[in-house]
Formats: C-alpha cells, sequence, structure tokens
C-alpha cells in the first residue's frame, strides 16, 4: 500500500462514522487553540508592556524608596518613607551630580475623585511641571502643572481621559470644570493625550495636581513616592546611577551601600521584571491548556482503541491474505497522526482568531509567532504518535485465526 493509497484509506474509514471522528478530535482542537490563544495573549502582554516602558524614553531612571536587590544598592534595609522633595532638589542643583539633564519628583496614590454624581477610584499624582517632559505627557487640550501652582499650591489638575469620561458626559468639556479630591475643590485645566495603557502606571487614569498641593492638602506627608531621574545621555546612565546614589547616601546620612534606604531601576530592570511576571503567568496558563491536549490525546487512544475492535474481522483478513504487521502499524498511526494533526490545524486556526479578537477587545498589540504555529503542528503530530501507537501496536499482534473468529 503506498502513500497516497494510505491516505485515501484513512480518510474514509473517518467518513464511515463523522460524529465519532469529530469528537476524537475536539480534544486537540480545544488543547491545541487554547495553548496558542494564551501564548499569543501573553506575547502582546510583554509586547504592551515593553512598549509603555521605552515609550518614556531608554535614558529614564527611577529612584524609590526602600531597598531591593537590583539597582545601585543590593539587599539593603529601608522604609517607604525616605524621600523628600529636597532630596530632588538636591540632585538638580548638586555639582556632584553632572550625569543628570531632568529630575522629577512625584507622590502617587489612589483615592476617590468626584464631580456633582458622579466619581471614580484613580490614581492622583503629584508632580512638577518637568514631569510632562520626563515622562513625555502630551496634552489634548489646556495647559499642565506650571511653576507657579507648585509654589503657591494651586488647586489644579489635568485629567487623563479615563477620568474625564468616568466623570463628565460624553462630548463635555472638562477644562474650567470643578472635581474634587480628598473633599479638596480642584479646577480642571487640562486633559492628556490617549495612551491607551493598560495596568502598567495607565496614564489615561490619572489625574495631576501640583506636588506641593498633593502634599499638604490632598495627603498630609513631607514625603514622596518617587523620583524619575532623565540622564543626559544613554552612554552615561551607570555614571547617573552612580551619582544618584553616592549623593543620596549622604544626604541621608548612610556611609555603607548596602544600608541604603533607597532603590534606583534603569528603564531595562523595569522592564526585565514586569517581562519575567507576564511570561509566568503566560506559562502557567499554557501548562493548564496543556492538560487538555493530554485529555485530548487520551480520547484518541480510546477512539482508535474502539476502532481497533470494531475492525478485528478486517485486520485479521488482512493478516490472512499477507499483510504485514510493519504495515498493520503504519495505518493505525496514519489514522491516529491525521485525527490529530487536523485536529492542530483547526485549533491553530481558533486559536489565532480567538487571540485577534481578545486582543481587539483588551487593546493589546495582535502577536503571532513563528515558534506558536511550529510548536502547534508538532505537538498535535507527537500527540497522534504518541497515543496511537498502543492501539496500532495491539491490531498489528492480532493472530490472524483469532481475528477471523471474532463477532
Amino acid at each position: 500500500m503506498d502513500f497516497a493509497e494510505l491516505i485515501f484509506e484513512s480518510i474514509s474509514t473517518f467518513t464511515l462514522n463523522k460524529l465519532r471522528t469529530g469528537l476524537a478530535t475536539l480534544g486537540i482542537v480545544i488543547g491545541i487553540g487554547s495553548v496558542i490563544a494564551l501564548v499569543s495573549l501573553g506575547q502582546s502582554s510583554q509586547k504592551a508592556v515593553a512598549v509603555q516602558i521605552q515609550s518614556l524614553g531608554s535614558n529614564l531612571l527611577t529612584v524609590i524608596p526602600g531597598a531591593a536587590s537590583t539597582g545601585f544598592v543590593r539587599g539593603a534595609q529601608g522604609g517607604a518613607t525616605t524621600l523628600t522633595y529636597e532630596d530632588a532638589k538636591a540632585l538638580q542643583t548638586s555639582s556632584q551630580v553632572t550625569a543628570v539633564k531632568n529630575v522629577s519628583p512625584e507622590l502617587s496614590r489612589r483615592t476617590q475623585v468626584t464631580t456633582g454624581r458622579k466619581n471614580t477610584n484613580t490614581q492622583i499624582l503629584g508632580v512638577v511641571p518637568i514631569f510632562a517632559e520626563v515622562r513625555k505627557v502630551n496634552l489634548a487640550s489646556g495647559t499642565f502643572i506650571s511653576q507657579k501652582d507648585v509654589e503657591g499650591m494651586g488647586r489644579v489638575a489635568v485629567l487623563g481621559p479615563q477620568v474625564v469620561a468616568d466623570l463628565f458626559e460624553e462630548g463635555a468639556n472638562p477644562i474650567g470644570q470643578q472635581v474634587r479630591i480628598n473633599n479638596q475643590s480642584f479646577r480642571v485645566t487640562g486633559v492628556t493625550v490617549p495612551k491607551g495603557g493598560t495596568g502598567f502606571q495607565n496614564q489615561d487614569d490619572m489625574v495631576f495636581v501640583p506636588l506641593t498641593t498633593a502634599q499638604k492638602l490632598v495627603f498630609g506627608t513631607d514625603y514622596i513616592s518617587s523620583i524619575s531621574v532623565e540622564a543626559q545621555n544613554e552612554k552615561v546612565m551607570t555614571q547617573a546611577q552612580d551619582e544618584i546614589g553616592y549623593l543620596l547616601l549622604a544626604r541621608h546620612k548612610l556611609k555603607d551601600p548596602s544600608q541604603a534606604d533607597f532603590t534606583i531601576f534603569s528603564q531595562n530592570d523595569i522592564l526585565g521584571a514586569a517581562s519575567a511576571v507576564t511570561g509566568t503567568f503566560t506559562a502557567l496558563l499554557s501548562g493548564i491548556a496543556a492538560i487538555s491536549l493530554l485529555v485530548g490525546g487520551i480520547g484518541i487512544m480510546n477512539i482508535m482503541l474502539v476502532t481497533v475492535t470494531e475492525r478485528t474481522r478486517e485486520i485479521g483478513l488482512r493478516k490472512a491474505l499477507g499483510a504485514k504487521k510493519k504495515a498493520i502499524i503504519t495505518q493505525f498511526l496514519t489514522e491516529a497522526i491525521i485525527l490529530t494533526f487536523a485536529g492542530g490545524v483547526i485549533g491553530m486556526g481558533l486559536g489565532t482568531a480567538a487571540s485577534f479578537l481578545i486582543s481587539n477587545f483588551i487593546n493589546l498589540p495582535f502577536t503571532l509567532s513563528l515558534q506558536s504555529i511550529l510548536l502547534a503542528i508538532g505537538v498535535s503530530v507527537s500527540i497522534g504518535i504518541l497515543f496511537g501507537w498502543y492501539p496500532a501496536q495491539k491490531a498489528a499482534n492480532l493472530q490472524p485465526i483469532e481475528a477471523l473468529r471474532y463477532e
């Protein structure tokens, strides 16, 4: 029996019981489709996070209170209230810090914002004017926070587009309107350009106010949440990181870098951490989806075993007429591989379509790697061989006389 005849014979066998064939491939379709969709969505999430982080610039450093095992200091002790506005001013004005271009102190907390009968829980960010340049913030309308607002603790606010949508009627102009933040009244002076962020520092869902106003009037604190530092260029990132670290150590009266109460991150550090998190979740979800592949493979094996039982007389007749054991094994393996390969192709198509629709729905960039496609094809064929081998062996080992007597 040549290859073409073998394929034709296998397909003819499947068409004799279309419902059973469909059910046999369903598990593979669901398994492959789930793996493709989840891997694609995981890659899309990683890409979205990377785009958001990289959009801030490759020469950006972030100083946060407390300590971590990355950045300028390692394994240090510290708290969450160790950075001040004065620290940021010192970084900008000190003659010891020569590799820094701009410094932007920030205070970030979530709270309720209301206007009229509408309200939303959003991120309040106390900032200074240079924040717009450092963090690449553009305005769709109005003006950003000014130095006069910072010095005079002005009660002005710049809203992200999501906040505007939550608080105002569609088509309404929020400029000049009043909003209340922690029972303090603020006048809206600007609206930022949509960036389409999802989750990681979503600028569309933020309210920007003067830093001093956020400290004294809104949250009542002398500390800040972080300091964004823009280095002169990418080449002096390490120098800038060292200069910032040594100056803050001196200001905080700390001699041993291992006892530093702050941490300095570069964009690559943040990107690596974010990618590791999304990668872990993608792997976890893909592992769960792979369980359905195992279930689908067992389903294929069960169907093939039933097929062997139903075709016992046929197998006995073929062996009595001289069919070799190898030919019987090849035929049943071919049938199993065709079932799983067809299920893999259909699952790949459905998984790709599902990933495309979900990515568009949640505003993620659609990503589908060649590796995912090759993985789908390879896994489906491998399952066919793995779970088709035992039924094929069982068919090939039947004794012709006993098979012919089978009722």
